[in-house]
């Protein structure tokens, strides 16, 4: 139920609204400072379009486009200009609102950065991708965790980006840190959309949390995005589901309320609790232990998979990146 889109908005809904934005063309600062403006007229017509509307999501590459490009002038800063025009935007509209912006990083490539800044003008979610789409992405993977915050009327909010949703262990960890939305921005194309659908579900169900996605939309004049923003809501099914339209911005009313009621009363498929309390019906507050080699690899440092050795792609040459020779956290901030 989305409550007309946030039309009929309850005392415990938070009103979300995805903005298919159209994908830009930015090689160049000066493209660069018309799309920040861009991004903030764009804001103004979200609060005219829905006054109950709480918090705002932009795609990922909003501000930079599909370029790729690393360049140290195209580059944002925390301090800088771009970030400034979005905190007054998002004062000037009394509106939460979700960023994308490509930061700098004086000890390596640049991180691929999502905001989530307040209705104050304040940063309140600052994450740095933790899984760049490689080989095509050059950005340095994510040192900042996945911080989870309290949102727009109280809700537990997360955010990750794109290709950090096909993997599962991102909206677990999101859920297990207490986020009851957790939003999912992109700038995937075409190819991508039925994977993009089903784990869009998955992470919402298997964590019994509100998941709310957004691409880019449109044609750049080489790629096309796709939009197909969407909610999903705790039990997996689609609450409300954009398409093709660039500039269309997808509203609903999500319940965090509900959320909560799920996670404390279901028992059947309460997943999350189950996974670390396996077969509690047979023994005493379940099985605690970690029964996932994976799991176990990974935190020792010896995550290896069987085939390992026949991996072809690893690193960014079909891409056109030169193999890198730093390694990851050195000297990083």
């Amino acid at each position: 139920m989305s409550g007309l889109s946030g039309l009929n908005k309850s005392p415990h809904g938070v009103v979300i609204g995805l903005m298919q934005l159209q994908l830009p063309v930015v090689v160049t600062p000066a493209q660069l400072a018309t799309q920040a403006q861009r991004i903030v007229q764009m804001m103004g017509k979200a609060r005219r379009n829905n006054p109950g509307m709480d918090l705002l999501v932009l795609p990922e590459y909003a501000l930079h486009g599909l370029s790729m490009s690393t360049e140290p002038a195209l580059m944002c800063r925390m301090d800088g200009p771009e970030v400034a025009a979005f905190k007054a935007a998002c004062i000037e509209h009394r509106l939460w609102a979700c960023f994308s912006l490509m930061e700098f990083n004086p000890n390596g490539n640049p991180y691929n950065t999502g905001i989530v800044i307040d209705d104050q003008g304040a940063v309140a979610l600052y994450y740095r991708k933790l899984h760049p789409w490689v080989p095509v992405e050059a950005w340095e993977p994510g040192n900042l965790g996945i911080p989870v915050i309290d949102g727009p009327r109280g809700c537990r909010l997360a955010l990750i980006i794109c290709h950090d949703g096909m993997f599962p262990e991102m909206a677990r960890e999101c859920a297990y840190k207490g986020a009851e939305i957790m939003l999912r921005t992109a700038g995937y194309t075409a190819p991508i959309r039925h994977s993009w659908q089903i784990t869009n579900q998955a992470n919402a169900f298997q964590n019994l949390m509100v998941t709310a996605s957004v691409c880019l939309c449109g044609s750049d004049g080489t790629f096309d995005s796709m939009g197909e923003a969407m909610f999903c809501n705790f039990d997996g099914t689609v609450m409300a589901q954009g398409g093709g339209r660039a500039d269309e911005i997808i509203s609903c009313e999500v319940r965090p309320d509900l959320v909560r009621e799920a996670r404390i009363h279901w028992a059947v498929e309460n997943n999350l609790y189950q996974l670390g309390h396996r077969g509690y019906s047979a023994v005493k507050g379940g099985a605690t232990d970690c029964p996932y080699t994976y799991m176990r690899d990974l935190v020792d440092g010896r995550y290896r998979l069987p085939w390992e050795d026949q991996v072809v792609h690893t690193d960014g040459t079909s891409c056109g990146f030169p193999a890198p020779t730093r390694l990851h956290n050195a000297g990083n901030t």
